[in-house]
């Protein structure tokens, strides 16, 4: 069987080496984000925590959970929308 992706409209904020996005300050506070001294991203998923480095894109999913993407696996999947 084969299954198609519903289109859904994402939130993502690409992670930038020595910045901290103020869209993340509330993640931060709630402990979901954490930046580490060698300028990379933790970020406790529904999988576990995983690693962003600088050039990821941080996605917000339907459920309000963030998480770490590839920039090609991003741009494989997404497209920018009208609302951007």
């Amino acid at each position: 069987m084969k299954f198609r992706k519903k289109p859904v409209v994402i939130d993502a904020t690409l992670f930038r080496a020595g910045e901290q996005d103020s869209d993340l300050a509330g993640d931060v506070v709630a402990g979901t984000v954490r930046y580490t001294e060698d300028g990379n991203m933790l970020i406790r998923t529904l999988e576990g925590e995983m690693v962003a480095r600088p050039g990821d894109w941080i996605i917000r999913g339907v459920r309000g959970e963030l998480y770490p993407c590839k920039p090609d696996i991003f741009d494989a999947t997404y497209e920018k929308t009208e609302e951007s």
